[in-house]
């Protein structure tokens, strides 16, 4: 099948450039749309009782927690008559705007014991709390034509907007800025160690080719998803960043063995056939091991996971098209051209390549230094290893708000304002939603005041009456019959200072949830500490489904590479100890607060989001693999050529880790990019993902594989009797090199040979 798509590069190129010069522009119009067309929420799980209660507070009783918030700062006093005047003109203003289903004011609620929790202890605020109605996106919309015309100068306030709501709209406004100034970040820096390592301008633009159409292909998936399910925004960032790291990444591969075929004194056809005989057939083994780890995404509930998954199938699926079809077309194409136009050949030094002609290069020697004293070195790198993971066991989660976005923004702002001088609202509270019956008034009262004796829980207000600590503190005011109740239910609101990401606010809502409701009733409990414990019992539960697909797949899938059970064993230990340093360092960075410069402007919250460890293990446990396989591939052909442990992971080192480690850089370059945008969870996957790559590439690959494989020796290569056969009979084999294209003695080519050429095999 390969072989004919290298037949086909040559003899109908020109019909495959057009065929997908013509396919890019159809992706790319479908992809116009992304911006407008993705969410920023995502971060609940929609079956879950929080769901369902929220939802029935909005469809039967038209209620629910503010969403849409304005922090009022008047020139005067807020008694003062004109900023009295201002705020009603503004209360009014906005309870006119289309989507807006309720407001409650300071300045419409004088009188009302509840407007003392509109009022900043200083008394130099106030709060206008509205309720926007709708999905998601529908209040995202909301909030984004009503927020211009009712903030900045009403009259004599200074008024800002806050609440979901704007954090949604905020960081939809935010995504499309950072994604432009990530890539003006990472593509100029890119582009120029691309033309140092491919030596060639021609050749270092062919990556971008692959790039442009997986980032762009992506998008377009995106967008197609979204008409069918809410899609998350903020994958895209991991389009763009994965995009051209694995765009840069195939295309390393498959032009440096191009190279070494032509070297070898072979025709173009000859060339590109074996190519992708060789490379190719790595790079859609490869593009699995990726994809298969991006997919286990998909079993959790929350669209925000889920459309990272999409994102991240979509770009490996493009990528290897691009890179399996488009790429040989363009080397066809370009034919002897493709070293030509050398823009930095007068920079670079005339001196012999420091490569030794033996193949016995840096990553050899290492390999060898290392092999020579297993213990010391693994002791070494565990321990180093295990201080990184330390602060990982100290990980306090939570899910993102307002804190996430930039400091400058009004919604941060807004929602500094509300922990520090509203504390009355900070922690949002919690509704009660009693359905199937409306309970008696003395039934319905004795709930209440059990209600509000759970520890964190301030007051109760229902239609029996307002309750705190057990007692009945006020009658229930005029008309909260036909706030509170219907013919058949009723709903309780619950005020708390309780931090709804905490481990308090958990066992606030498990005394809520444990408390039984009148008889004949069945309660269903509501609002931020609620809805982040369903997410985490809905995450928890998907997480050992997630795990067992990659740890199974990839289990199988280094199999059929090496025969072997104990080497894909290995690698997925390997990767866990990254993974899990990885996090530490994010825990300390983030969540503790040191070396906040490594991650510019952020807020440092004490907490985690707990969305972050399972989608940078799915992403940077595909990655890694990735270059797995490659460095398996490489070390197992040269076991079978030569039947020596030692020798064979020494040269497979030496092969692949100069290849390995620009690959690996230059992706990095893309996701240390995102360090630079304003979102915190994509500054924690950029960096995360950044810090796994380089590690995984350098201690990894260069210390821990050749320490542990010289301590297993041939217990490496091992599998029961049937399981050999089976391999024997359905695995992935390597394919013998005929002497002139023999790469593994010497292993190291002339040192007059392009640097780019002096990849060895990718099998």
């Amino acid at each position: 099948m390969l072989s004919r798509l290298a037949s086909l590069a040559v003899h109908r190129r020109r019909l495959v450039l057009i065929l997908s010069a013509l396919g890019f522009v159809l992706i790319a119009v479908v992809s116009g749309p992304v911006m407008t067309t993705l969410s920023a929420g995502g971060f609940d799980d929609p079956d879950s009782e929080s769901s369902a209660a929220a939802d029935i507070l909005e469809n039967r009783f038209d209620a629910g927690d503010a969403n849409f918030i304005l922090l009022v700062t008047p020139d005067q006093a807020l008694d003062d008559p004109q900023t009295q005047r201002d705020g009603q003109r503004l209360t009014e203003k906005l309870a006119d705007q289309d989507g807006v289903e309720s407001v409650t004011s300071y300045f419409a609620a004088q009188g009302d014991p509840t407007a003392s929790e509109l009022v900043s202890k200083g008394r130099d605020q106030a709060l206008i709390l509205a309720r926007l109605g709708g999905d998601d996106d529908e209040i995202t919309e909301t909030a984004e034509e009503i927020a211009p015309e009712v903030t900045g100068e009403q009259g004599s306030l200074e008024v800002k907007s806050g609440g979901y709501a704007e954090f949604n709209r905020q960081a939809n406004e935010s995504v499309e800025k950072d994604l432009l100034l990530a890539e003006s970040i990472a593509v100029p820096i890119t582009l120029l160690l691309l033309i140092l390592v491919f030596r060639s301008g021609a050749a270092a633009l062919l990556p971008l080719a692959v790039a442009g159409v997986s980032v762009v292909g992506s998008l377009a998936i995106l967008v197609v998803v979204a008409q069918f399910t809410p899609v998350s925004i903020f994958a895209t960032n991991l389009t763009t960043a994965l995009g051209l790291g694995l765009a840069i990444d195939y295309s390393l591969f498959i032009v440096s063995r191009y190279r070494e075929e032509r070297a070898a004194g072979r025709d173009l056809e000859e060339a590109l056939r074996r190519t992708l005989d060789t490379a190719g057939r790595t790079v859609f083994f490869s593009s699995l091991t990726v994809l298969l780890s991006l997919g286990a995404l998909l079993v959790f509930p929350l669209y925000y996971l889920t459309s990272f998954a999409y994102a991240g199938i979509g770009v490996v699926l493009f990528a290897m098209l691009g890179s399996l079809v488009l790429l040989p077309a363009l080397i066809s194409l370009l034919g002897h051209r493709i070293d030509k136009f050398d823009p930095l050949a007068r920079f670079r030094r005339k001196q012999p390549q420091t490569e030794r002609a033996d193949g016995q290069g840096f990553w050899y020697r290492l390999a060898t230094f290392v092999m020579r004293r297993p213990v010391p070195v693994l002791t070494l790198v565990l321990i180093a290893l295990a201080v990184l993971v330390a602060p990982f066991g100290n990980a306090s989660y939570g899910l993102p708000d307002d804190r996430a976005l930039s400091k400058s923004s009004e919604a941060a702002q807004v929602g500094d304002a509300l922990r520090d001088d509203f504390p009355a609202l900070a922690g949002q509270g919690l509704q009660v939603v009693l359905d199937g019956a409306r309970p008696p008034a003395g039934e319905l009262s004795s709930y209440a005041a059990s209600l509000s004796e759970i520890d964190g829980i301030e007051r109760v207000d229902s239609s029996a009456g307002v309750f705190q600590d057990g007692e009945l503190v006020a009658p229930a005011p005029a008309g909260a019959e036909e706030v509170f109740d219907t013919d058949d239910s009723t709903w309780l609101s619950l005020q708390s200072v309780t931090e709804a990401y905490s481990d308090d606010g958990q066992d606030m809502v498990a005394d809520v949830r444990g408390l039984s409701p009148p008889e004949g009733t069945e309660s269903k409990v509501s609002g931020m500490a609620a809805a982040y414990s369903d997410t985490l019992d809905s995450l928890w539960a998907a997480l050992p489904y997630a795990a067992t697909i990659i740890a199974v797949l990839t289990f199988v899938l280094l199999f059929l590479f090496t025969g072997s059970l104990l080497v894909p064993l290995k690698a997925i230990i390997m990767n866990l100890l990254s993974l899990t340093a990885t996090f530490g360092a994010m825990v300390f960075i983030f969540q503790e607060g040191n070396l906040t410069f490594l991650a510019g402007d952020f807020t440092v919250t004490g907490q985690i989001d707990v969305t972050m460890p399972i989608l940078m293990f799915c992403v940077i446990f595909g990655l890694s693999m990735d270059y797995e396989v490659f460095l398996l591939s490489r070390i197992k052909e040269e076991y079978d050529r030569t039947g020596d442990n030692t020798a064979a992971v020494a040269h497979g080192i030496q092969s692949t880790g100069r290849l390995i480690t620009a690959a690996a850089g230059l992706m990095a370059i893309f996701f240390l990019a995102l360090v630079f945008t304003s979102f915190t969870p994509v500054k924690i996957l950029g960096l995360g993902t950044a810090l796994a790559i380089a590690m995984d590439a350098a201690v990894i690959r260069g210390l821990l594989v050749p320490a542990f494989m010289r301590l297993a020796g041939n217990a490496n290569w091992w599998a029961p009797g049937p399981l050999r056969r089976f391999h024997q009979k359905y695995g992935f084999h390597h394919e013998r090199p005929s002497p002139a294209t023999d790469t593994t003695a010497p292993v190291g080519p002339p040192r007059t040979e392009d640097p780019a050429e002096r990849v060895p095999t990718r099998n």
